[in-house]
């Protein structure tokens, strides 16, 4: 079990409730990372499910979570031949954070029918940068737990030369060793910085709420990330992200609508 595995672990307590441990190794500056409070609420809602992955889940964030003890409440929907619906909430001290519905199935390995071509060609790896450490006093633990390698021109941001458009683009992989599964994808579909950095914004933009597909099971190796926004108003902006695996098959796709940063 790696490290990821043991801060994701949902241990059922009783038909639908699940004990978590939220762990702080995924915070942001503060906050926890979204996609990695969806990858806890996803171990319990599969667990309760007659199948094996989760093949569609939309998550609102209506609280910040604490690093801590918190329960999954998952209430079962409706179960077919081919899938099953569930609602699960995330609970911290009685009180609702997130409100997720998912829909489980169980995917095969087959060659798909039709299959687009990424609209990005990245460069090699070797030819893509790493953001600067963060400072220990920023608690941004959250980068600690991944590698990022980005697009040069997507973090122009950093030096003053944000690109204008709403764009980040990269490869990832854990940093302890692990094949990406469903799991961590729901991280990975939340591991860019916010897309509006790149437009020129600053500050921790907070997630509202993020619906994502799992398309098929990742290959090993690294997964690229294409993240782009189509309008950011009145304080709000969507992103969206493309997620190919080794192979260069699409493996996930994620939207979400989020608040524009202060600072």
């Amino acid at each position: 079990m790696t490290k990821f595995d043991e801060a994701t672990q949902a241990i059922r307590v009783d038909d639908g409730t699940y004990d978590v441990c939220i762990d702080p190794g995924y915070a942001i500056g503060g906050p926890l990372n979204g996609g990695y409070l969806m990858a806890v609420i996803l171990r319990a809602a599969v667990d309760a499910s007659p199948f094996h992955h989760p093949v569609s889940t939309t998550a609102q964030f209506l609280k910040a979570p604490a690093p801590g003890p918190a329960q999954v409440k998952v209430e079962p929907l409706k179960a077919g031949r081919t899938a099953a619906f569930a609602r699960a909430t995330l609970v911290q001290d009685g009180v609702a954070q997130i409100e997720s519905l998912i829909t489980t199935a169980t995917l095969n390995d087959v060659a798909p029918i039709y299959a687009e071509k990424s609209a990005h060609d990245m460069p090699a790896p070797a030819d893509c940068v790493k953001l600067p450490d963060p400072k220990p006093e920023s608690g941004m633990t959250l980068s600690a737990q991944m590698e990022l390698l980005f697009d040069p021109p997507t973090i122009g941001w950093l030096t003053g030369n944000p690109t204008g458009r709403p764009e980040s683009r990269a490869y990832f992989r854990m940093a302890e060793p692990q094949d990406p599964d469903p799991y961590v994808l729901a991280l990975a579909v939340d591991a860019l910085p916010p897309v509006v950095f790149s437009a020129g914004a600053r500050g921790w933009a907070p997630t509202v709420d993020l619906t994502w597909h799992l398309r098929a099971l990742p290959a090993p190796g690294w997964l690229t990330l294409l993240g782009s926004g189509r309008l950011i108003s009145d304080g709000w902006f969507d992103e969206e992200v493309e997620v190919r695996d080794s192979a260069g098959r699409l493996v996930a796709q994620a939207r979400q609508l989020a608040r524009v940063g202060r600072g």
